[in-house]
């Protein structure tokens, strides 16, 4: 329990580092934050990409004056739902009507406590870096009454931006080693990103979960940052890291979902059942935190790739499978059941694997009869026009920037 003066003084301490806050550049997503009247506003994302200085970015454009708090402040460490009554008081002392609120899921019954400003007309956004521990309270109290939207990393146009250069090969590769958290996109620290990688697995994973093997969680999740855009399976990995149950292997890959540090794309197949069933590739959320943290002995640029290109297509699409039938295809792209893109990828196309990418893009596009598909590699570019398909091969820097 929190006295009405303690809440006070962090609130006014939040509010001017807050204000204070260095917005490196205007985020794309700005113009895609969902604001309508009566709703809470719902942002998540991996920790340190972005989302409080988005935040500062909508207020200096749409708002004059906010109320911000975040709840992971040590200085809250004993705040609890009794203070919501106090948090509240506070609030309507200063009239204002526009609340940022990051992290607020970690305090019990947060959900109610937004649900009572939405019906008194406050304008509510709540931001998050652990979608799983939103979706239960979001589908209770908050029914109905708010709009999700995710943040991502810099993407590569808001990277060339930011430094300041060209999209061309260069800069390609300077985004493929760097990645895209701001912070280290600024300073170039690795410990910046050794340090995500800790607060990621103790404060959104081990303390939220309560899972007491930090090592064995540690060792799973840093095996698979190493190993991108390789087939993973809960069965083939129990027994490794001393992990014994495949069932808690599922339960950490979920963990490591839900906070944003890997994804899992499945196999594409009209059966859900079969996708459960099949191994799934694992792409991590950046691929900075993949050069700093990977224990991989090379390079692995092919697979980077890989992994920057979905990425690149995970920030607008959220429905991606990989294709396996007569030929492969690192990814098909789907929206509302209708497939948008086949792409495949290919760091260097030569004589050995030309005919390999290029036989499974065309088996892709068969397969679910469309005309058009894209070999994204480094710095190659060619058309192939071939029984009514057309197969573009792109420099990923153009892929890019590239207008849907």
């Amino acid at each position: 329990m929190m006295r009405q003066d303690q809440l006070s003084v962090v609130i006014d301490a939040q509010q001017r580092v807050f204000l204070n806050k260095q917005d490196l550049l205007i985020r794309e997503a700005l113009q895609n934050v969902p604001i309508v009247d009566n709703y809470a506003t719902i942002i998540t994302g991996i920790r340190r990409c972005g989302k409080s200085t988005l935040l500062l970015q909508l207020l200096k454009s749409k708002y004059t004056e906010v109320i911000y708090l975040n709840f992971e402040d040590i200085r809250l460490v004993a705040f609890n739902i009794e203070d919501f009554i106090r948090l509240q008081q506070e609030i309507d002392k200063r009239s204002i009507r526009v609340l940022f609120f990051d992290e607020i899921q970690i305090v019990d019954k947060w959900e109610i406590f937004v649900n009572q400003l939405l019906r008194e007309g406050y304008t509510v956004f709540v931001t998050a870096s652990n979608a799983s521990l939103l979706s239960k309270e979001l589908g209770t109290h908050l029914t109905g009454r708010h709009l999700s939207m995710e943040l991502f990393p810099f993407s590569y146009r808001e990277f060339i931006t930011y430094k300041e250069t060209d999209a061309d090969q260069e800069s390609l590769k300077d985004y493929l080693v760097t990645g895209g958290m701001p912070e280290y996109v600024k300073i170039g620290q690795a410990l910046i990103l050794s340090s995500l990688m800790d607060d990621i697995l103790v404060r959104d994973i081990s303390v939220r979960h309560s899972v007491r093997d930090i090592d064995s969680l540690k060792q799973l999740a840093i095996y698979l940052i190493s190993n991108v855009g390789v087939l993973v399976s809960a069965n083939k990995l129990t027994g490794l890291f001393g992990i014994k149950s495949s069932t808690t292997i599922l339960e950490y890959f979920n963990y490591f979902k839900d906070a944003y540090l890997v994804e899992f794309v499945p196999r594409f197949n009209y059966s859900i059942k079969a996708q459960a069933r099949n191994p799934k590739k694992i792409y991590a959320m950046d691929t900075g935190l993949i050069n700093v943290v990977s224990t991989s002995l090379t390079e692995d640029l092919g697979r980077k790739l890989e992994n920057m290109v979905y990425l690149h297509l995970r920030r607008t699409y959220s429905t991606i499978y990989y294709f396996a039938e007569k030929g492969e295809c690192d990814f098909v792209v789907f929206e509302k059941g209708k497939i948008l893109q086949a792409v495949q990828v290919c760091y260097t196309i030569d004589d050995f694997n030309f005919e390999r990418e290029y036989s499974g893009l065309v088996a892709a596009l068969h397969y679910f009869k469309v005309n058009h598909g894209f070999i994204v590699t480094l710095n190659q570019e060619d058309i192939f026009e071939k029984d009514g398909l057309t197969i573009e091969m792109i420099p990923a820097y153009k892929y890019f920037v590239r207008k849907e």
